[in-house]
């Protein structure tokens, strides 16, 4: 049983929005699906870290959660900041046990055991002005990290944090985020969110405060899940 992990997959198989515009993912669908289908086994568990799906509303996603569910391994997914179909966790339970989709589950102020790891993690968010929203939504994910965090730890294991945004970028953190990881001790976080060559030089890798930090955005590991362990 291996841990992978996977961010920004962006899938569009219902909606009109191709991301093969973008330099580096002409063929993206087909070159994920190959490079998935090596590496992972049906035993296997893979964390999606957000912007799964460009679709507006949950029953949208169809096509594209029946292409993640028909990949290999449990799938873990987690909100993105263009998963603009995500509902509450009730809502999402509910719609993928009506379509059959049991291979999918939604990591959402909650953690999974995966062998000796438990997994945990929320959107995450970076402030970037004192508006009171942002300052709302800002708080409202520490809260949610903290919540995520805490139930990995009732499930034993070693907690590693999946998030969407980086909590170290360009140099900057976000202390709010990074005081809940190392007042929790975490050694392992990945994140997403980030794209192109140029924004690839500026995302942090390795270890900052204690925790191993690790770019997983899908043009940046070559649209292939990354091991964990």
């Amino acid at each position: 049983m291996s841990l992978f992990a996977l961010g920004d997959l962006h899938l569009s198989l219902g909606e009109d929005k191709p991301m093969d515009i973008f330099s580096g993912w002409n063929d993206y669908v087909q070159r994920l699906e190959e490079n998935w289908k090596n590496l992972v086994s049906d035993d296997d568990t893979v964390v999606l870290a957000g912007d799964i799906s460009w679709a507006m509303k949950l029953e949208h996603t169809l096509e594209d959660f029946r292409f993640i569910h028909n990949l290999p391994g449990k799938k873990l997914l987690l909100k993105g900041n263009h998963d603009y179909w995500w509902s509450t966790k009730r809502k999402m339970d509910a719609f993928l046990q009506e379509n059959s989709l049991d291979s999918i589950q939604i990591l959402f102020n909650n953690a999974y055991r995966v062998d000796e790891y438990a997994v945990c993690g929320t959107r995450g968010w970076f402030l970037e002005n004192d508006e009171p929203e942002d300052i709302k939504v800002l708080n409202r994910e520490v809260g949610r990290l903290k919540m995520s965090i805490e139930e990995a730890l009732k499930l034993g294991g070693e907690p590693v944090v999946f998030l969407h945004y980086p909590p170290y970028y360009r140099g900057i953190e976000c202390p709010e985020i990074m005081d809940v990881l190392t007042e929790y001790g975490i050694k392992k976080c990945m994140y997403g969110h980030i794209h192109g060559k140029k924004n690839f030089r500026l995302a942090y890798e390795g270890e900052y405060k204690g925790v191993d930090f690790k770019l997983i955005s899908c043009d940046k590991v070559g649209f292939m899940p990354v091991l964990v362990r």
